[in-house]
């Protein structure tokens, strides 16, 4: 296992701008990479799918491409892989899709440690369909959400239970394939969104327990899209709307109109540039689920490191309250301050360091609001593969002034 971060930040031309990106849980910076896999589809011979001519040809390689590296990084079937404009747009539509078939009596499990992408859609679709929303608490004090917490909210008229992998807002980690294991006992299915999880740590579908799992490649290294995965026979249970002369192949069916070619080639090259970030996989030796597995154990240990110190460092700095405190969770912190507004330390790390720590609700708005933090939430600092030393040393200096 091996990991030059020097290596890596070579290939992210934006970290040429000098400034430090601790932004990652809302985009992370793109690789060269990518760029050019999206350029090069983009610019090249591109028409409608087919196999005629060369620009057809090269459509449907895109479209293939694709679904084979998400079901590479999710271990799934590339015949699951549905393609979407965004994570919370997808939601939407299997919101409505699976709602059809719910009545006055139904019950539907949200979370409040969710980002409301995960809660809202699900929420809504009960009320247009009679459905009973019935609300799993995290705990506060510890940003730990219990087992018991959902599965205590389980009976026989329960359809379907939405949690997140990880809390891109706290950065917990629930216990998904217990959740899972009772939620299917009851008969429901579970909706995972795993936007803030794919960043750090490497999805197996089958492992989490999960029915639909959604990710949004520009979290880790990507263009902006987003990606839904499930068992292409659940699938083929569903039926959405859509145009009479569109296929009704799955996945094809859920993916409305032209896809965006070039943003296919970009999620497959993003793929591609997490299962390299161990040099020691880039031999060919191995299959890209084999290298991605190697590549993420070496992130990991990387990001562990960084988010060691930057808890010990967190310690030692007054008036500052850290909520990120669940056992497991992402290398994400949110942090507060007495007497000082968040945004206001936000904007002085931009103007005295070129340091970027955004501060808000991150549209997870029942969490922020179970903290005690309201509507304004906090200050979140999350790491990326790119991350270093000098960037956490930069971080740690702004606060420090900031707090002086």
């Amino acid at each position: 296992m091996a990991y030059d971060v020097a290596r890596i930040r070579s290939w992210f031309p934006s970290l040429e701008s000098g400034w430090a990106q601790f932004d990652g849980p809302g985009g992370t910076q793109t690789p060269r990479q990518v760029g050019d896999a999206v350029a090069s589809v983009l610019t090249g011979p591109l028409s409608n799918r087919g196999t005629i001519g060369l620009s057809e040809q090269r459509a449907e390689e895109a479209v293939h491409g694709f679904r084979l590296a998400m079901a590479d990084l999710v271990d799934g079937d590339p015949r699951g892989i549905v393609q979407g404009r965004s994570s919370t747009q997808l939601v939407y539509d299997f919101s409505r899709h699976l709602s059809r078939d719910w009545n006055a009596g139904d019950e539907v499990v949200v979370t409040r440690l969710d980002h409301d992408s995960n809660v809202r859609p699900w929420v809504q679709a009960a009320e247009r369909a009679g459905a009973t929303v019935r609300w799993a608490d995290f705990d506060p004090e510890t940003g730990e959400l219990p087992v018991e917490a959902v599965t205590g909210l389980l009976s026989d008229r329960t359809r379907l239970v939405a949690v997140t992998a990880a809390s891109n807002l706290v950065g917990t980690q629930p216990d998904l394939p217990a959740i899972a294991s009772a939620a299917h006992e009851a008969g429901a299915l579970l909706f995972v969104d795993g936007v803030h999880y794919t960043a750090h740590e490497l999805p197996d579908i089958s492992a989490l327990g999960a029915d639909f799992f959604t990710c949004s490649p520009y979290k880790f290294l990507g263009p902006h899209c987003g990606v839904l995965a499930a068992r292409p026979e659940l699938l083929e249970t569903i039926t959405p709307d859509k145009l009479l002369p569109a296929t009704n192949a799955v996945p094809e069916r859920f993916e409305f109109g032209t896809l965006p070619y070039e943003l296919l080639a970009g999620v497959t090259a993003a793929v591609d540039v997490l299962a390299s970030l161990d040099p020691d996989t880039t031999d060919g030796a191995s299959s890209r689920r084999e290298r991605l597995v190697a590549s993420y154990a070496a992130l990991h240990e990387h990001e562990a490191a960084l988010a060691a110190r930057l808890a010990e460092e967190l310690a030692t700095l007054p008036d500052v309250t850290v909520w990120s405190r669940a056992a497991r969770r992402t290398p994400t912190v949110l942090m507060t301050f007495d007497g000082r507004d968040a945004e206001d330390v936000t904007r002085r790390l931009a103007e005295e360091e070129r340091v970027l720590a955004p501060s808000g609700n991150f549209y997870a708005l029942e969490a922020s609001r179970r903290l005690g933090l309201g509507d304004d939430g906090g200050l979140r600092v999350g790491l990326a593969p790119y991350t270093d030393e000098s960037d956490l040393e930069r971080l740690l200096d702004g606060l420090r002034g900031a707090l002086a």
